[in-house]
Order: C-alpha cells, then structure tokens, then sequence
C-alpha cells in the first residue's frame, strides 16, 4: 500500500511551536477573565441595599477625584490671567459649587408612630413621609425665595432629585431614614409665608394632625451650607428614532 502523503505546507515544528504560541495565549486570557468575573461577582448586589452600598461607596470615590480634579484646576486658574468664558447653565451650576452662609429655616418631617391609626380609616402608607412630601417643602422654600437648600445636610443643585423607595430617601446616591432635615438660606418671613400658600405642604399638615406625622419648623439666626462637590453634569434619555 502506498505511504499516505503529508499535505505539503504540513511542517511538524512550525505547527509545534504555533500551538504553544495559541495555548499561552488562551491561557493569559482566560486568567485574565477569570480575574475580572470573580471581582465582578464579588460587587454583584444582591438586593436593593447591596446595590445602594455599592454604589455609595464607588460615588465616594468619584466625588473624592472630582475634589481633587477642583483642586488642581483651581490651581491652574489661580496661576494663569486668562479670562474664562461663562453661560447661564455654568452659573447656576457655580451657585451651589461654593458654601454659602446666612440666616434661614429648617423644616423637619418623620413618620407617624403605628399606633396612631389604631380604630381609624387611615392605613400604615399614611404614617410616613413620602417624596412627595418632602418635594413640597422644597418647592414651597424656592418659591419663598431661599437663595440655597440642604436636604439631610446634601448641598441641592439644579439636577439635584429625591427619591423614596419605602421609608428610605435616596440623595446624591445615598440613602437616608427619617427624620427629613431640610434647610434653606434666605429670608425667613418669605419661606414661612410660601410654606403657608402651598397646598401640598397644608395637605401634609393635615396628616399631622389627624395621624401625628412629624412636623416642625425652625428659624435659623445663622446657617453654613457646604459646598456640592459631586458630578455636575446633566445625564437624560434619550428617544431612540424609529423605536416606538
């Protein structure tokens, strides 16, 4: 029988030394791999409190390199004599990019104790405080003119949102238990008198007190708002054309 013929561009080394070359790196890369899942499945949340831990803790670490981003620009700013150029979204932006003091208000909520609906028509989403709540306020104190807000001691912005998810507020990536504190710097006679006029805020009253929501408002001779050191830009949806 004749012997069986190699194809001609068979070449025992070469072929050798190629599989070893495809095996090394086949093995770097599932390694590789393998490295980036496993610190992956060690961030994966499990639930709702996970996910916000998570994120917490990553948002610490943006705001800390924004902080030091500031730091050097404001250094390269400081050293040069050129003029920087401005728009009006830059400057309500600024407005909360630095601390601001002077007298103003505070307004506190918390949540009803259960027993106050014992016997009574009211059902337990009527013992808490809800978003919608706390947007009343926020709004009733911008209409009354405040120049500058803090919801639980967080510098509000022009992108600045609550967020409910039960009883717990979620500001600027992190989460917050009653009592709501909300502070606001400007003229106090104005915010009391706007907190007055809203229909939302007197809606709320009402719950006080028929079910002893918490409810108190505080003149402040004096207040320091910190500075908003995290991300300012704006992020949206965006309709994609042609999906309906």
């Amino acid at each position: 029988m004749a012997q069986q013929r190699r194809p001609e561009w068979w070449h025992p080394r070469a072929s050798s030394i190629a599989l070893v070359v495809v095996a090394t790196a086949a093995g770097v890369l599932f390694a590789t791999s393998a490295r980036l899942f496993s610190a992956d499945d060690r961030e994966t949340p499990t639930d709702i409190a996970d996910l916000v831990r998570i994120e917490s803790r990553r948002l610490d670490q943006l705001e800390a390199d924004v902080a030091e981003l500031r730091a050097e620009r404001d250094k390269l700013v400081e050293a040069s004599d050129m003029v920087l150029p401005t728009t009006s979204e830059d400057v309500l932006a600024a407005a909360a990019g630095t601390s601001l003091k002077g007298p103003g208000l505070r307004v506190e909520l918390w949540d009803a104790p259960a027993v106050s609906v014992e016997n009574t028509s009211y059902d337990v989403n009527d013992l808490v405080v809800h978003q919608q709540d706390i947007e009343a306020v926020m709004n009733a104190l911008w209409a009354g003119g405040a120049e500058g807000m803090t919801v639980q001691g967080q510098r509000l912005t022009m992108t600045s949102s609550v967020r409910c998810v039960g009883n717990v507020l979620l500001l600027h990536g992190r989460q917050y238990s009653p009592p709501y504190v909300i502070e606001a710097i400007g003229n106090e006679d104005r915010m009391r008198a706007a907190l007055d006029a809203s229909d939302e805020v007197q809606v709320y009253i009402q719950y006080v007190e028929a079910v002893r929501l918490g409810w108190r408002v505080t003149g402040l001779e004096s207040t320091t708002m910190p500075a908003y050191t995290g991300p300012l830009t704006l992020t949206h949806a965006q309709v994609i054309a042609g999906v309906s």
